[in-house]
Parts: structure tokens; sequence; C-alpha cells
């Protein structure tokens, strides 16, 4: 399957891949560095080696690259291409690709677990990159969860997308921390 966008950044050494990140819906409650720094240890932890991208759009591109490539008529907050083929250096499961994340998504979701924007695509980079690395929480027997959860306390953040999934949408295992709600208490997400 080829990806839904592409990215040229020339040639560069295998081990040392930074991912790029595209905004295609800029705001000013996001910090690129912060996001691309975050990017960089999530992509280390999920052991992905190859060029990993990084598309912040909107609801509208989002439901039709979610229609393109998964025959679903409707926006989602995040989507992963692997990369087509893998080398002898880099094999498929650790290739990289790209990752769609719906910005307008993110904050419903980030208002909703009481949260900020930047915390919430964090958690969406993180759940991309373990698709990418090969994992599905759709058909495995709960290790994405599981190794979700690890990296998630390892880089310190909320409920992983998994676990919301399988708790309907309840409140976050751990609450948010005074930093990350704002000096607010957290809200209970609704359920969907």
């Amino acid at each position: 399957m080829r990806s839904p966008f592409f990215f040229f950044s020339g040639c560069r050494a295998i081990p040392e891949m930074r991912p790029v990140i595209l905004e295609r819906r800029k705001t000013k409650e996001l910090s690129r560095l912060a996001l691309a720094r975050f990017a960089n240890k999530a992509q280390r932890a999920t052991g992905l080696r190859g060029e990993v991208n990084i598309l912040l759009t909107g609801d509208a591109e989002m439901q039709r690259l979610n229609l393109q490539f998964r025959r679903k008529d409707k926006p989602t907050d995040v989507l992963s291409f692997p990369s087509a083929a893998g080398s002898a250096a880099i094999p498929d499961s650790a290739a990289g690709g790209d990752i769609a994340i719906s910005l307008a998504a993110a904050r419903a979701q980030a208002t909703a677990l009481g949260h900020d924007l930047l915390t919430e695509v964090k958690v969406l980079i993180l759940h991309g990159m373990l698709h990418l690395a090969g994992h599905d929480h759709e058909s495995d027997r709960g290790e994405m969860l599981r190794l979700e959860t690890k990296l998630r306390d390892e880089l310190h953040l909320n409920a992983g997308l998994i676990e919301r999934t399988l708790t309907c949408g309840a409140t976050p295992t751990r609450k948010p921390t005074r930093k990350q709600t704002g000096g607010s208490a957290a809200r209970t997400r609704r359920p969907e």
C-alpha cells in the first residue's frame, strides 16, 4: 500500500532517523520542538529505525484517508501507514512509515480527558508508532496494550488509546498531574 503522503528528506544514515512533522493545521497550543523531541523518544522506544513522518491535519482529510485506506467513511483520531518494504538493514516491522493525526479529534479527546492538546497528540503519536512497529490491538491477545502501557509509563503519559477503548471512555487509569490539567480537576470522558 502506498503511503498517503511522502516526504523526501535526502540521504540520512539509518541509525539516526528523526521523525518529520508536517503541520497542515497549525496551532499555538502545540510546540513543534516538544512534539519532535517526543516523537524521537517514542521512535526509539518502539524500535522503529526507518523514517517516520507525522501529519497533523483536520477531520476532513482524516475522513478521506480513512475511507481510502480502511473503507470507513468517518474521521478518526490517528492512522498509521507502515513503509511499503523493509531492507536487509531494516526489517519490515521496524521500517517506519507515516502517521496522520486529526487535531480536531485530539483537541476533543484532550478536553474530555482533562489534559492539554500536546499530551493528547503525544498519546496518538505513541499509538501510531506502535502500529508502525507491527503491533495490532485488534488482532493480538493484549500484547500491544501491555507494551503501550509500559511505554506510556516510561514516557510519562496518561492512559493510552487501547485502555480508553477497553473502558468505554472512562476516566484515565492514572490521575493527571496538576501540570497536565492546568491545575483543574480531571474531567470524565463521555462514552461514545
